[in-house]
C-alpha cells in the first residue's frame, strides 16, 4: 500500500529568521503532520503563517484562505483591520455579512453600514438612507450617483 506524503519546499533566502518562501501541503508521515504548515514571509500551505499567507489557515499581513486572519484578509471568514469574505469581521468591511465600523454587504452591521439588510448608527440601505452614511458610500462607491 502506498502511503501518500505531501509537499515540503523551503527557500534558502531568508529575511531575518523567516524563509522567503515556504510551501507545505499535505501529511508528512516521517514528522508525524497530517498536514502541512508553511511559515514564511510568503507561506503557502494547509496552514499558512506569513507576511503574506495562502492556505486553508491563514495568518498574516495579507491573508488568503477559508479562515484568514491577518491585517487584510480575504476569505470563507475574515478577522482583520480591512476584510472581504462571505464573513467579514474587522474595522472596514465587506461580505455577505459584514460587521466593523464600517460594513457593506448583504447584511452588514456597523457604526456605518451599507447593505440589504444594515443595521447601525448610520444606514444606508433599500429603505433606510441616513445622509451621513449616503455621504461616506458616495465616496467609495464608484456606482452611487453623486
Amino acid at each position: 500500500m502506498t502511503q501518500l506524503t505531501g509537499i515540503r519546499k523551503t527557500s534558502s533566502l531568508r529575511i531575518g529568521n523567516l524563509p522567503l518562501l515556504s510551501i507545505a501541503m499535505g501529511p508528512d508521515p516521517a514528522k508525524g503532520e497530517i498536514r502541512g504548515h508553511a511559515k514564511g514571509v510568503i507561506a503557502i500551505g494547509d496552514m499558512a503563517t506569513g507576511w503574506v499567507a495562502i492556505g486553508g489557515l491563514a495568518r498574516g499581513g495579507v491573508a488568503l484562505g477559508g479562515l484568514s486572519v491577518g491585517v487584510v484578509a480575504f476569505g470563507g471568514l475574515s478577522i482583520a483591520a480591512i476584510t472581504f469574505g462571505g464573513l467579514s469581521i474587522g474595522i472596514v468591511t465587506l461580505g455577505g455579512l459584514a460587521i466593523g465600523i464600517v460594513a457593506l454587504g448583504g447584511a452588514a452591521v456597523g457604526y456605518y453600514a451599507c447593505g440589504g439588510a444594515a443595521f447601525g448608527q448610520y444606514v444606508m440601505s433599500a429603505d433606510t438612507q441616513d445622509p451621513e452614511a449616503v455621504e461616506l458610500f458616495r465616496r467609495f462607491l464608484p456606482w452611487r450617483k453623486r
